[in-house]
């Protein structure tokens, strides 16, 4: 299944637990975090529910994300990627999770004042302890990370980014080439197809948009878009949300969407999002883009 689900929103057990039991019911297995969602909450409370529900944890996969430092520097946050911080996060998430191993750890941001072989030595103890089965990134451009993959031993296979019909930064850099707005989207360009290329699976957050097109708009500028994703839900014989997910999962980059939602019922609302992105037609995907856009692509 080319969905996962977003912890970040977990903050109190008993939703958690109905929220997480949903998503394994709809057939999500890849459950996302950051070891600074919620301050930590979230992993606390996941932690919780795996506690509730013996045998859970042997079934899915557990994703963590580290690097952000909330409050790291005076007046803001800041960036750490120093081996010394990797290897902290990493038993710190451990521990809030009440479990002995992570599947997967992505850096959540690049951090300027990184050394990539302080990272591949960090990835090192870390495999070797089996404390993380698998590495990757997030928020990273292709050269980024193949500077990254340049330095570690183990293989990159992740890379998290936003994207959505809402934030489609990714897919507009790569019509937009010899066009006057190129410049703006130049430090992502090409990072969708670095990433087929080598076989790192990008999984877009904020797959579903923060509702804005099935029923919680911003503004009037979304009211088209969601109008006319309610249109093709009917015509699709699907929801709304399934819909706005599918758009993403059309790509063929094979995208895995993170949905992060803790209401039960867009979690099921999004389950055939890949069924529905099969059937929907090219046509259908440039006139939802389009329509996000407001103004056709050059």
């Amino acid at each position: 299944m080319r969905l996962a689900y977003g912890c970040m929103g977990l903050d109190d057990v008993d939703r958690a637990d109905e929220a997480v039991r949903t998503a394994y019911e709809v057939g999500i297995r890849l459950f996302d975090h950051a070891d600074i969602y919620g301050g930590g909450t979230a992993e606390i409370v996941f932690g919780q529910v795996l506690a509730r529900h013996p045998g859970l944890r042997d079934e899915i996969e557990i994703q963590t994300k580290c690097g952000i430092v909330l409050g790291g520097a005076e007046g803001g946050n800041a960036y750490d990627l120093s081996r010394a911080h990797l290897l902290a996060s990493v038993e710190g998430s451990l521990e809030r999770l009440g479990t002995d191993r992570i599947d997967r750890l992505l850096l959540h941001r690049p951090d300027p004042l990184a050394r990539p072989a302080e990272i591949a030595d960090a990835f090192d103890v870390l495999t070797a302890a089996r404390k993380v089965g698998a590495f990757g990134v997030s928020n990273m451009a292709a050269p980024q990370l193949a500077h990254l993959r340049s330095a570690v031993r183990q293989p990159l296979d992740v890379n998290q980014l936003e994207l959505s019909l809402h934030h489609r930064d990714l897919i507009e850099a790569g019509v937009l080439v010899n066009h006057a707005d190129a410049a703006a989207y130049a430090p992502v360009t090409g990072t969708l197809e670095y990433c087929t290329d080598h076989a790192v699976t990008v999984q877009a957050y904020g797959a579903l948009a923060q509702g804005r097109f099935t029923g919680r708009p911003r503004g009037p500028e979304d009211e088209s878009t969601a109008t006319l994703v309610r249109r093709y839900a009917a015509e699709l014989g699907a929801t709304p949300e399934a819909v706005v997910v599918a758009w993403v999962l059309k790509h063929p980059a094979e995208i895995v969407a993170v949905v992060g939602t803790t209401e039960p019922h867009r979690i099921r609302a999004c389950a055939d999002a890949e069924q529905v992105a099969e059937a929907m037609t090219r046509e259908q995907w440039w006139s939802l883009w389009t329509a996000a856009r407001g103004k056709p692509v050059p």
